[in-house]
């Protein structure tokens, strides 16, 4: 039987990786095995080799797999916990790297969590697929040549992006192939809930990993024709006349524990203009409907509005509040779960749309539990939105931070996709396609985590289906780019 894969292994100093060895062996088609790591491990199993990796996830890492490989193609293992094979899954790999013209491959799989053996599908890889935390599962097939091929064109160096550069320099010439099937087991060890993981990407502690992604991504942004420069569209304030200037708008739907807070958090704000509440009620069952019943027949800033169809997502709850001839200039967003900081908040996010000419300000928030206590990590300020790059690295990044809010000519001619998750993503790409963002770098916002929030424990199904949406946004978002870069 031919052998035609070199395997390189994460190892940790004292952790035997005999098991994962011996199931690659076993397959017969493996040349050669190579251990990684910065400290030469007690115990290196036979007929490996060991190579010295002072970090597994930098380019030096990457360049080393490419030269210490003569092989056909590479399997990178990413985890240091046993890895079981399915029976024939390396050939099945190898045939469909081979039948795909393929530069990657990678398969869905199974983990175990807490003893329990779990389906974990995955989602096809589309050129918007540019989170740098999209999952591949722990099984990377790479031809080689592919591999040296991106490596001969790397340009920086890198600690903590090199896998990431790596595929997307791949993504460049090659395609990255799904295999929708469950080709090996791996142990899961993060246990959270989703909920839990979401704000991983800005946890202060990670801002390093997240300078140098920025850099990886823009490098192939400026490869691909999507790179947009710090050059934008200028904002005219008095285009259109408003008898308001500013909107807050909360589309919700059963939300009685948290409604009455944030309809406060507005009553209570201080400003040098004419401010309303729009509230789009989406058929609430709970008593949601009644608490805000009472609050606008006690206020008439309050605009109540329970939309004729039964067919709204967010989204659709969004465009029903900015085409009403009630709305502001300014459409602000507020969460039915959250409410602002303090009574200054709508005044300087205003103030923030004239002084930065933009047409949609970012603001920062503070994590908070259903006490309204602070939890980590604590304060997300986004601060990956500069002024010369943000909407470049916008592609990369999961979301765009709060409280949102928008100039309201701008956004009712772009409309808000009708859907419940993404949708203020969409939006925040679109404009700023032509339009300057500003931001806002201080605290505005309490962003409220509990169990009833919308994606506190969201299946992998469920997860697998926003993800999948918000990369098709960013597909669509890269390609307009890259035609609006063609035709000036």
């Amino acid at each position: 039987m031919e052998k035609i894969i070199s395997c390189f292994i994460p190892v940790k100093e004292n952790e035997d990786c005999s098991t994962t060895v011996n199931q690659m062996l076993n397959t017969g088609i493996v040349e050669k095995i190579f251990l990684m790591s910065a400290q030469k491990p007690n115990i290196i199993p036979k007929n490996c080799e060991w190579i010295e990796c002072k970090n597994f996830y930098s380019t030096g890492t990457i360049k080393s797999i490419a030269e210490n490989t003569n092989s056909k193609y590479i399997l990178i293992y990413t985890k240091t916990s046993p890895l079981q094979f399915g029976e024939y899954s390396l050939e099945r790999f190898a045939s469909l790297i081979e039948d795909t013209e393929a530069g990657l491959v990678y398969s869905d799989y199974y983990e175990k969590k807490n003893g329990e053996l779990c389906a974990h599908p995955v989602i096809d890889y589309q050129i918007g697929s540019l989170r740098d935390d999209f999952n591949f599962g722990s099984v990377l097939f790479y031809r080689s040549e592919a591999v040296k091929n991106a490596v001969a064109k790397f340009n920086q160096e890198f600690e903590f992006a090199g896998f990431y550069y790596l595929r997307l320099k791949v993504s460049q010439t090659y395609s990255l192939f799904r295999i929708p099937e469950f080709l090996y087991t791996e142990i899961e060890l993060d246990t959270r809930k989703s909920g839990e993981k979401l704000f991983d990407y800005v946890d202060p502690k990670n801002r390093q990993v997240q300078i140098e992604m920025e850099k990886a991504c823009t490098e192939h942004l400026k490869n691909t024709g999507g790179y947009l420069k710090p050059e934008f569209s200028e904002i005219k304030f008095d285009e259109d006349k408003f008898e308001t200037e500013a909107s807050v708008v909360i589309p919700v739907r059963n939300r009685v524990r948290t409604i009455e807070d944030a309809i406060k958090s507005i009553l209570i704000q201080k400003t040098k203009f004419k401010f309303n509440l729009i509230i789009v009620n989406n058929h609430s069952t709970d008593g949601t409907t009644e608490i805000i019943d009472k609050y606008a027949k006690e206020n008439d800033l309050i605009v109540h509005i329970i939309p004729e169809g039964k067919d709204l997502g967010i989204g659709g709850c969004w465009t029903a509040a900015v085409m009403d001839s009630r709305c502001g200039r300014f459409a602000v967003q507020l969460d039915s779960d959250d409410l602002y900081i303090d009574e200054n908040t709508l005044q300087k996010i205003v103030d923030s749309f004239y002084e930065q000419q933009c047409a949609m300000v970012v603001g920062t928030y503070k994590m908070v539990n259903v006490d309204l206590e602070m939890i980590a990590p604590g304060i997300i300020d986004h601060k990956e939105w500069t002024p010369d790059n943000g909407r470049n690295n916008a592609l990369r990044i999961n979301g765009l931070g709060a409280p949102r809010a928008f100039y309201t000519p701008v956004i009712r001619k772009i409309k808000v996709p009708n859907v419940s998750y993404g949708e203020d993503y969409a939006l925040g790409l679109a404009i700023s396609r032509n339009y300057q963002i500003g931001r806002i770098y201080e605290p505005l916002y309490l962003c409220r985590r509990w169990d009833g929030n919308s994606d506190a424990a969201v299946d992998i199904v469920k997860q697998n289906a926003y993800n999948t949406y918000k990369d098709r946004i960013r597909s669509v978002e890269l390609m307009a780019r890259i035609a609006k870069n063609k035709n000036k």
